[in-house]
């Protein structure tokens, strides 16, 4: 981690995702920029939180782990992404992992100044409310149709989200098999068994790096509706 105080890059970023509200008078708060290069970990699981990040450049992978090992990939995150604010107003450790998959920048302030000067900034709490909406609601729908739906129906509607390029279409897209299989909550073995039925049937065309989709009526009807949005 490389951690950069010269305040003419700070305010480039808040100006970029206008948080001149949330940072008010930062010349003056103990901002400062946090820079991770790729597969470095940014927070781990079961650590106590040190401070807010806001991601203002790069590309994150965030997951969540069980006791047996095994782990779960929620999604992948771009700016302007904010971390710990879960952890934050729940006094709670950190609950998922998150792990640059690229080189990328964070805007850091520390637990205590958040404490202590801007949990009295209503501009700043609306804001988190609006960050922690978005991520359960998208938590919801995604564990929803994962829950209910078949893993056809799963697939198909994963192909169609990431097709609209939505926020959420944008944070499920990868190339990478396993990777969709524990987005949609299944294993590699049966998304592949899903993948060779689609393309016997020539709704898809799987190559060895990608999977081009060839008939998006059909494949819209085997989704029954049903969208990661």
């Amino acid at each position: 981690m490389k951690i950069i105080l010269e305040q003419h890059s700070i305010q480039k970023y808040i100006t970029q995702f206008n948080l001149d509200q949330i940072f008010v008078l930062s010349d003056s708060l103990p901002i400062h920029l946090r820079i991770y290069e790729r597969n470095e970990l940014v927070l781990e699981e079961g650590n106590e939180l040190d401070g807010l990040y806001f991601q203002v450049a790069g590309r994150t992978k965030v997951s969540t782990s069980v006791g047996t090992g095994k782990s779960l990939l929620l999604r992948f995150c771009y700016p302007l992404t904010v971390f710990g604010d879960v952890e934050l107003l729940q006094k709670a450790v950190i609950q998922s992992q998150v792990k640059a998959i690229e080189q990328t920048t964070f805007i850091f302030i520390n637990k205590h100044t958040i404490e202590t000067e801007l949990m009295q900034n209503h501009y700043f709490l609306q804001q988190l409310l609006k960050y922690l909406s978005y991520r359960l609601q998208t938590c919801t729908t995604a564990s929803r149709i994962n829950l209910l739906a078949s893993v056809e129906e799963r697939f198909a509607s994963y192909l169609l989200t990431i097709r609209l390029q939505n926020e959420f279409g944008k944070e499920m897209q990868t190339p990478n098999i396993g990777e969709i299989a524990s987005l949609i909550g299944t294993t590699p073995r049966h998304l592949n068994r899903v993948i060779q039925k689609l393309s016997e049937l020539k709704i898809i065309s799987k190559t060895l790096k990608s999977i081009v989709v060839l008939n998006w009526e059909r494949l819209d009807e085997l989704s029954n509706g049903l969208r990661y949005d």
